[in-house]
């Protein structure tokens, strides 16, 4: 069968490597891809909201099947447009509906589902422009910190943690009503703030039956020690030592059963992933977020011990009998670190020559910000490599891909040390 990887990105690397394996792949492509993504299929220059690109592109190329990577364009209704299409409709899409999508795409529409469908998350209120005067009154009722989220997809810069009742006032006046975030912060969930362990844990569902992924912690801070500004991901480490199985069926029990059976319950139509960032309360789980895809870079850690033929889950999610596919997950321990370019997050060059990438031999490469250029691997963003190890301790793995992740060079290259450290 031939299929279409929409993205660019580590996440969408980690997937072509993956599914590159199974022998039920006819041609492999990815819009757009990466300089990494070239080496498990063909890249596409298209980008991964030009619906009507995808489209002509899916008809002339005879895919079988459309595995969206990224958010945006599933919360843009990328599936229906499929769905709506007569040439399109017999086309499987895996990621959910925009219905679907809104559990990422609305923070207020998740509160909301979680509430509705008793699913433990922390305490919180929405407020827009109108009602902003309650809100500046409700934030004088709680406790700090307080925590603000902007309503909208802001590409992980929407939340805010204040410490102080005045910093809260200040940044929910410039969410409501100087656009802080955009579109994005015309609404604000103000919401309790949870002190534990984050961890996430992912689902593959075709609506009705679902399996559990492996869990993974990912690092955020761009510095060492967990400091400094938030980043879209520093490397990440699966398992978890601390989600042993009286927590994981915790979750099961309270969240991952009760949000299948609330998107059910509430008719919406879901095949694809759903990722669950927890946090760990003393042992008990709380649900910080949806997000209506994979993570990244969670999925560098995650693919690389699942040792089922991916397409053939894909496949179950597709036809809707998930539940007769055979699915094992290696017990190796996998560890990712993120490679990237000088100044990031804040402003940073691209276009850095990469070399040595060649020389890592015991550890997997994914490209995320890379380019091709007249046979060169270029950078071509913030974050530009993943670097995963799988070993049979975490210690091993997190040794092997920090080692792995100094061989590469690139000018202003930086990377964490201290990736897993905490967990060890």
């Amino acid at each position: 069968m031939n299929i279409l990887i929409i993205g660019s990105g580590g996440r969408e690397s980690a997937f072509a490597w993956k599914i590159a394996q199974s022998d039920q792949v006819g041609q492999l492509y990815i819009a757009p891809g990466n300089a990494g993504t070239g080496l498990y299929g063909k890249n596409v220059a298209l980008q991964v909201t030009d619906f009507e690109g995808i489209a002509a592109f899916v008809v002339e190329n005879q895919i079988d099947m459309v595995l969206v990577g990224p958010e945006e364009p599933l919360v843009k209704g990328i599936h229906d447009f499929f769905l709506e299409r007569n040439e399109l409709k017999h086309i499987p899409v895996i990621g959910p509906q925009q219905q679907g999508a809104q559990l990422e795409g609305s923070k207020d529409f998740a509160k909301r589902f979680m509430q509705r469908h008793g699913i433990p998350t922390a305490a919180s209120r929405s407020f827009d422009k109108s009602t902003l005067a309650e809100g500046l009154t409700y934030l004088e009722t709680q406790s700090l910190p307080i925590v603000l989220k902007a309503d909208g997809l802001a590409a992980g810069k929407g939340v805010l943690i204040c410490s102080t009742l005045d910093e809260a006032k200040a940044e929910l006046r410039a969410m409501l009503t100087e656009s802080k975030f955009g579109d994005a912060s015309k609404k604000v969930v103000i919401e309790e703030y949870l002190s534990g362990i984050e961890l996430s844990v992912f689902v593959l569902t075709d609506g009705d039956s679902y399996k559990v992924l492996p869990a993974a912690k990912d690092y955020k801070r761009i510095g060492e020690g967990d400091t400094g500004l938030n980043t879209g991901g520093m490397g990440s480490v699966s398992p978890v030592p601390f989600a042993d199985n009286v927590f994981l069926d915790k979750v099961r029990d309270r969240i991952i059963e009760p949000t299948i059976n609330g998107l059910k319950k509430d008719r919406i139509a879901y095949k694809g992933f759903i990722f669950i960032g927890l946090m760990n309360v003393n042992g008990e789980p709380y649900v910080i977020e949806y997000n209506v895809r994979m993570g990244d870079p969670e999925t560098e850690s995650v693919l690389p011990r699942i040792e089922s033929d991916l397409v053939d889950l894909l496949q179950g999610v597709a036809q809707g009998n998930l539940s007769e596919r055979s699915f094992t997950v290696s017990p190796k321990i996998a560890a990712t670190v993120v490679l990237v370019s000088g100044g990031y997050p804040g402003p940073y060059t691209s276009g850095k020559a990469i070399s040595n990438i060649e020389n890592v031999k015991d550890s997997i490469v994914f490209h995320a910000g890379t380019k091709e250029d007249a046979g060169a691997v270029l950078t071509a963003g913030g974050r530009v490599l993943a670097i995963t190890a799988l070993q049979e301790t975490l210690f091993e793995a997190l040794q092997q891909a920090t080692a792995d992740a100094g061989r590469i060079y690139f000018e202003g290259k930086y990377f964490r040390k201290d990736i897993g450290f905490d967990l060890l």
